[in-house]
């Protein structure tokens, strides 16, 4: 089990808000996590904005702004809400047991809808590039 879990979805919610949230636990799962949360609290157009903006600040931060990619941060969160939607789990273990595919073949899933490499596009990590083959529900 990954660290992030041993923290509570307000907790850490809340530490990455605040970057007080060690940057080591936050993996891909964690992120994944932070979507999950934040489109449970705030419907998907918000929380798409809100962790945009906020990991931008914390990968500022921690001085990882380098790995920052808008297009696939708001990509993976509209994965996470085309899971949820299809989804019966009501807490984020259950839903990656649920849907393991993100954790273990995300970069597959994402390259279904995209006919270039979203995850070593310069412009993909300063714009979102919306998808040219298949579109997000």
């Amino acid at each position: 089990m990954e660290k992030h879990f041993e923290l509570t979805d307000k907790v850490f919610k809340n530490q990455f808000t605040q970057c007080t949230l060690n940057p080591e636990i936050f993996s891909h799962e964690a992120h994944l996590r932070l979507a999950w949360i934040m489109i449970n609290d705030h419907g998907i157009k918000q929380a798409e904005k809100k962790i945009h903006a906020q990991l931008q600040h914390f990968v500022e931060f921690v001085g990882a702004k380098d790995k920052y990619n808008k297009t696939l941060t708001i990509v993976a969160t509209k994965a996470v809400n085309h899971f949820m939607n299809q989804s019966k789990s009501d807490n984020f273990k259950d839903f990656i047991v649920e849907f393991p595919q993100l954790k273990t073949n995300f970069k597959q899933l994402i390259d279904n809808h995209y006919s270039f490499d979203i995850f070593n596009s310069e412009k993909a990590k300063t714009e979102f590039l919306a998808p040219d083959i298949l579109t997000f529900d």
